[in-house]
């Protein structure tokens, strides 16, 4: 597995997700090797290897093994490995395209678009050359569904293997530790000053990014700290682990109306650095409510929130915005309460409403603890340990890199002439008769990768029918 996030004590959502993969394939028996391509790796993992790689290591490894699953922009960094014939699945739960749109808000000009253009190449290219997809939700199931469509991965070929394309794309959402979270140690009550040990403790986890909204819950926490004085909310992380990600201007703004309306340092409080993954459950279990709030956008709509999951292995209530799949499970679940975007009153009175009816809470902390089981790592990640039990190249690729199948024309088709598939368009000049590197060549200009195994599907589909 191939990831580009820092690999370190202190780590973000896509290393998580790398981690929890590799080590469940190991438990499964594979041989399993993690590669990151920033120059930070210093982890040493059970059951599995982890080293920091450059385009040496990462052509050894792709030698070495039998499937890669690759996430992010590792291929637009590295295209080699989408060039690779081995098989390849492609961890495409972060929707680069539409987090870009998000990330960029607010600038314009070339910069910006050619960032969106590189965000939306480099997910075609991966919808285009993966043998097995995994997202996050049926919400983006669907989204990636609409994409595959478009680039031509929804053919005869990928249908007629599984009408449900199930086995294309399926559903790998965020997980959680099998082990339920134990407190080690003190790190807010009584630590933090300013956070009392009989204090209402609101937690944000993960970092303040620009897709998030911790503006709309400061406001609601001025009003709040007027009705629940001892109330108070901590932020897990300003600083990304990765230390050549620049700071992000909602942290910054966060900062600033914390101040302003005198809340920093008395109400609401935010971690400079970044909270140790293995750390986290001791900052979570002395929280009474998990808060995630966003704004209504196309990037909410098809998130997958990481590290509020990490508020069901904690078993904490929870108050979010509405707009995306984890609402619903909230809603759905009553695991807590969901409030509509940037209204601060409404979140005012949602987390009034939880901290003050002890009996709601507990319900909800009831029914939280029904639901985590579902997203243990070893439930979720059971679409990916059955593929790689047994990995297949996806029917279409496969009959893309075999090229035609045997014809039954008298015509020979060993570098001799071939018939040329039928197109949409006009017949190019010429095209009557081709070599098969010719017709290659030519789909390829056409339409890249896409055409020729476009073309060779529906070849495939005029032999069947002929026989």
């Amino acid at each position: 597995m191939v990831t580009a996030d820092v690999l370190r004590a202190q780590i973000a959502g896509p290393a998580m997700r790398a981690l929890h993969i590799c080590q469940r394939l190991a438990e499964e028996g594979h041989e399993v090797r993690l590669i990151t391509t920033s120059p930070y790796c210093e982890l040493s993992p059970q059951g599995f290897t982890a080293v920091a790689g450059g385009p040496d290591e990462l052509a050894e490894a792709e030698s070495w093994c039998e499937v890669m699953v690759l996430q992010g922009y590792v291929t637009h960094h590295h295209p080699v490995l989408a060039r690779s014939t081995k098989i390849i699945v492609f961890d495409v739960y972060d929707p680069l395209h539409l987090e870009t749109l998000a990330l960029t808000k607010g600038h314009s000009g070339p910069a910006r678009d050619e960032h969106v253009h590189i965000s939306v190449e480099t997910l075609n290219r991966q919808l285009e050359r993966g043998d097995f997809l995994i997202c996050a939700s049926e919400r983006q199931r669907d989204l990636f569904i609409g994409q595959l469509c478009a680039l031509g991965r929804a053919n005869p070929l990928t249908y007629d293997a599984d009408p449900t394309l199930r086995r294309l794309i399926d559903v790998v959402p965020f997980g959680l530790p099998d082990q339920r979270p134990e407190h080690r140690r003190a790190v807010l009550r009584g630590v933090v000053p300013g956070i009392g040990q009989s204090d209402e403790v609101l937690v944000w986890a993960g970092g303040i990014y620009d897709w998030f909204d911790p503006l709309t819950l400061i406001r609601a926490m001025s009003g709040l700290s007027r009705r629940r004085p001892s109330v108070r909310l901590y932020f897990m992380g300003l600083r990304h682990p990765n230390p050549d990600v620049p700071p992000m201007q909602m942290a910054v703004d966060a900062q600033a109306l914390a101040e302003e309306l005198g809340l920093a340092g008395r109400n609401v409080f935010f971690n400079q650095g970044w909270v140790d993954y293995a750390e986290r459950q001791n900052f979570l279990l002395e929280a009474n409510i998990g808060v995630s709030t966003h704004f209504d956008s196309a990037e909410t709509r098809f998130s997958f929130r990481t590290r509020a999951l990490d508020y069901l292995w904690a078993g904490l209530p929870i108050v979010a915005t509405r707009g995306d799949a984890f609402a619903e499970l909230i809603e759905r679940e009553r695991l807590g309460l969901t409030v509509p975007p940037e209204d601060p009153d409404a979140l005012e009175e949602a987390l009034f409403e939880l901290l003050a009816d002890w009996e709601m809470a507990e319900g909800c902390r009831a029914r939280v603890d029904e639901v985590r089981d579902r997203f243990r790592w070893s439930a979720v990640l059971q679409p990916l340990a059955a593929f790689c039990r047994q990995p297949r190249p996806a029917p279409d690729l496969a009959a893309a890199h075999a090229g035609p199948a045997p014809s039954t024309d008298p015509t020979p088709a060993g570098g001799e002439a071939v018939e040329v598939p039928a197109s949409p368009g006009p017949d190019p000049v010429g095209a009557g008769k081709r070599s098969f590197s010719e017709l290659v060549r030519f789909h390829y200009q056409q339409g890249g990768a896409v055409q020729v195994v476009r073309s060779a599907a529906n070849k495939a589909v005029r032999l069947a029918r002929r026989t």
